[in-house]
C-alpha cells in the first residue's frame, strides 16, 4: 500500500530542488499573488467589536451586572496582537523542520505544504488555489487554517494546543536526531579508539585508530595478523581485532545513547525511518539523489507511538548494528600493521607457511 506521506513529501522536495518552475515561461510571465494577509483578515472586524464592548461597559448594558463577559472579551482583544505574533512565529518554527536535510518524509506531508505556503515557495500561492487565514476565538485562543489543492482537508492548528504540545516537549513535525554526530561521539566516548584519535573538541583526527588493547596478539605479545591475497602470488598482513571485546566495551554507551533517545519516542521513530531501519550511512546518503528512507519497514507515527517493548528492543539492536557497520567497521577492516616490516608485501605461500609454523611453535604442538 502506498505511503502517501512519503510520496508527497518526496515529490514536493524534488520539485522545489529542481527549480522547474523557473523554466516555465508561462509561469514566469504570470502575476502570482502570494499575499495571504493573515493578520489583516483576522483583525478586519475587531475594531468594531472592541468599540461595541467598550460602549456596553460604559453604558452598563452588559450581559450581566458585573460586565464579566465584556471585560474578558476586551482583555482578549487587547492581548490578541501579542498572541498572534507569538503563535505565527511558533507555527513557522515548527514547519521549518520540513526544510531540514534529514527530514523524515514519513511526517504528515500537510506540514510541508503549509511550510511552502508560509515561505512563499513557487507553486503554493493564492493564484494556485492556496489560502491561509487566522481566526481569533472567543476563548482567547487563535486558529490558523491552511487550505489548498494538496490538502485532503484543511490543516487547522490551535494556538493553545500547539503551545501545550511544545511546552511538553512535543512537536508538530518530528526533527530527526543528528545520528552522525551521536555516532562519532560514541566512537570517542566509548574508549575503543587510541588516545590520540581525537582533538580536545572530540573531533576525529586523520590518525584515528582502534586502541591497542582491542587488537589480537599471539601468546608472545606479537600481533596476530591475518594474511590476505593481493594477487600475483603476493600477500600482506592486516590487523585482526577482538570484535567481541569491542562490542562489550561499546554496548553500555550504546544503551545509554538509546535510553536518551527514548525520552522522546517520536525522535526514535524519525531516527529509525531516516537511518536505522534502512541502514544507510550518511556517506551513502550523500551519494544518492535523495536520502534513503526505511520504505516498507518504516514506522508510522500514528501506529507505533507509544513504542512497544518489542520495537524498543528492535531499535536498540539495530542502533548497535548501525554503529558497528557504518562507524566502527572502517577502523577494523583491512588495517595494515603499524610495524613497517610487518606491513611489507611478501610471497603468499612463504607467509602462510611461516604463520602456520609460528602457531605450532607458540602452542608447542
Amino acid at each position: 500500500m502506498e505511503n502517501k506521506n512519503i510520496t508527497y513529501n518526496l515529490s514536493i522536495q524534488q520539485i522545489n530542488k529542481s527549480n522547474a518552475l523557473a523554466y516555465n515561461t508561462d509561469y514566469v510571465a504570470a502575476n502570482i499573488d502570494t499575499t495571504f494577509g493573515i493578520l489583516d483578515n483576522a483583525y478586519k472586524y475587531t475594531g468594531k467589536e472592541y468599540a461595541k464592548l467598550k460602549m456596553a461597559v460604559q453604558r452598563g448594558k452588559c450581559v450581566d451586572e458585573y460586565c464579566d463577559y465584556e471585560n474578558k472579551q476586551i482583555a482578549r482583544l487587547d492581548n490578541a496582537p501579542t498572541v498572534s505574533v507569538n503563535f505565527i512565529q511558533q507555527v513557522v518554527d515548527q514547519l521549518s523542520v520540513t526544510d531540514d536535510t534529514y527530514y523524515d518524509v514519513n511526517n504528515d506531508y500537510a506540514f510541508m505544504v503549509a511550510n511552502c505556503m508560509m515561505t512563499n515557495t513557487p507553486g503554493f500561492s493564492k493564484t494556485e488555489g492556496y489560502n491561509v487565514y487566522l481566526e481569533l476565538l472567543k476563548d482567547g485562543s487563535q486558529e490558523i487554517t491552511f487550505e489548498g489543492p494538496l490538502f485532503e482537508k484543511p490543516l487547522v492548528i490551535n494556538s493553545n494546543t500547539l503551545n501545550a504540545l511544545v511546552n511538553s516537549g512535543n512537536d508538530l513535525v518530528t526533527e530527526t536526531p543528528d545520528v552522525n554526530t551521536d555516532m562519532l561521539k560514541l566512537l570517542v566516548d566509548s574508549g575503543v579508539l587510541a588516545e590520540e584519535s581525537a582533538d580536545e573538541n572530540g573531533q576525529l583526527l586523520p590518525q584515528a585508530a582502534i586502541a591497542d588493547e582491542f587488537i589480537l596478539k599471539n601468546t608472545d605479545g606479537s600481533f596476530d595478523y591475518e594474511i590476505i591475497d593481493i594477487g600475483m602470488g603476493k600477500g600482506r598482513n592486516i590487523l585482526k581485532f577482538d570484535i567481541d571485546k569491542i562490542i562489550r566495551k561499546t554496548k553500555p554507551f550504546i544503551n545509554a545513547e538509546v535510553a536518551g533517545l527514548m525520552q522522546q519516542e517520536q525522535s526514535v521513530v524519525a531516527a529509525w525511518n531516516v537511518f536505522i531501519g534502512q541502514g544507510s550511512s550518511v556517506e551513502e546518503d550523500d551519494q544518492m539523489a535523495q536520502n534513503a528512507n526505511a520504505g516498507s519497514v518504516s514506522w508510522d507515527y500514528k501506529k507505533v507511538l507509544p513504542l512497544s517493548q518489542k520495537n524498543k528492543e528492535l531499535f536498540e539492536s539495530k542502533y548497535g548494528d548501525y554503529f558497528m557497520n557504518n562507524y566502527l567497521k572502517q577502523f577494523t577492516t583491512n588495517k595494515l600493521p603499524a610495524v613497517e616490516a610487518d606491513a611489507a608485501v611478501f610471497d603468499l605461500e612463504e607467509g602462510r607457511r611461516a604463520k602456520a609454523q609460528k602457531f605450532i611453535d607458540d602452542n608447542q604442538l
